[in-house]
């Protein structure tokens, strides 16, 4: 279902507003998952997750077979504090590297036969610098949630959100520390590979960031902390929910954009898994906070929706033996 919001308040009625997953779907293909020619268990984790697939697209019996990954892009004007180790403009390069095929995730994608869709959110307007203003006005922040809605094919069957923007990882650092406590430190890396001063610059600017600004309430430290493509990503995994889309979560910055909506309603999330452990060290953290485990640690640090289109492979195999393996009955195989 189709939605407009004009305001942060809005977006929160909206996420309020959200279902859950489908009952009898999921009672459904326990019961298929009980009668599969295999031991009870035996495919670990992959069972729960076709189950998990089935409940949320209201289907017993499932196939994925139009996967989107959507790359939105932004830029920080909190890249001013030298917080990253690539200069700003690097953005709108890497997103006509998108454009035009040449990327890592354009590979992923290809290799999952994902759709992807490349939306670069006011580049030459970057977000205010956290450390002096609140990163976003309301406005903007709406419009950003609002663009990542609209990029979500309602046809698709799974979605994976990635992102692309110099001095991301320091927001989704902020987002962190504002959203669940600890000290600036504990959500702080390296990000595209800074020197141990830019480390030093970094964590500093996380810290004072979050000591400026109002973050009790998780939409308004989007608002203050984030970054366009970050708001985006909230807007597209919460649309997916509204359509009931499953999602993959990519890495730490896609992960702390996830993290808005949980916070702003416990259970938003109910719909997304983790693609991967990044190694960015506080994904970790983060997704243990969640209550999400990752499907992949590959050691991956690329974002990108990388991680997340990877593992696309592992919810289509999922969703392959649930769907297609035969009962004991069909396949004429005593069971027990």
């Amino acid at each position: 279902m189709s939605h407009t919001f004009s305001s942060l308040s809005e977006f929160q009625a909206v996420l309020a507003a959200q279902t859950g997953p489908n009952t009898a779907a999921q009672a459904d293909a326990e019961a298929r998952n009980g009668q599969l020619t295999k031991p009870p268990g035996a495919l670990g984790r992959l069972e729960d997750l076709a189950i998990w697939y089935a409940s949320w697209r209201g289907d017993a019996r499932p196939m994925i077979s139009s996967p989107q990954v959507i790359i939105f892009a932004g830029n920080h004007g909190v890249t001013a504090q030298g917080v990253s180790a690539f200069p700003a403009e690097v953005t709108a390069q890497m997103v006509a590297n998108f454009e035009h095929g040449g990327a890592a995730i354009n590979q992923l994608s290809k290799a999952v036969e994902a759709r992807m869709d490349v939306h670069a959110l006011d580049l030459e307007r970057p977000t205010h610098d956290f450390t002096k203003k609140p990163a976003m006005n309301e406005e903007d922040c709406v419009a950003a949630l609002q663009a990542g809605w609209d990029a979500v094919d309602p046809k698709s069957d799974l979605v994976v959100t990635g992102e692309m923007g110099i001095g991301n990882t320091t927001s989704a650092a902020a987002l962190g520390l504002a959203l669940f406590g600890g000290e600036a430190a504990d959500w702080t890396g390296r990000g595209t590979g800074v020197d141990d001063a830019g480390l030093a610059i970094k964590t500093r600017v996380v810290a004072e960031g979050v000591a400026l600004h109002d973050t009790s309430d998780a939409l308004n430290a989007l608002r203050c902390l984030g970054g366009r493509e970050l708001a985006a990503m909230a807007g597209a995994i919460a649309a997916a929910r509204a359509y009931g889309i499953p999602v993959i979560l990519d890495g730490f910055i896609c992960t702390a954009a996830a993290a808005v909506l949980e916070k702003a309603r416990p259970g938003a999330l109910d719909h997304a898994v983790a693609g991967h452990l990044s190694a960015e060290g506080a994904h970790q953290r983060m997704l243990d906070t969640l209550g999400k485990p990752p499907l992949l640690a590959l050691g991956l640090r690329l974002g990108e929706g990388s991680g997340g289109a990877l593992a696309i492979s592992v919810l289509k195999a999922a969703v392959a033996c649930h769907s297609g393996m035969a009962t004991f009955a069909e396949a004429g195989v005593t069971d027990g």
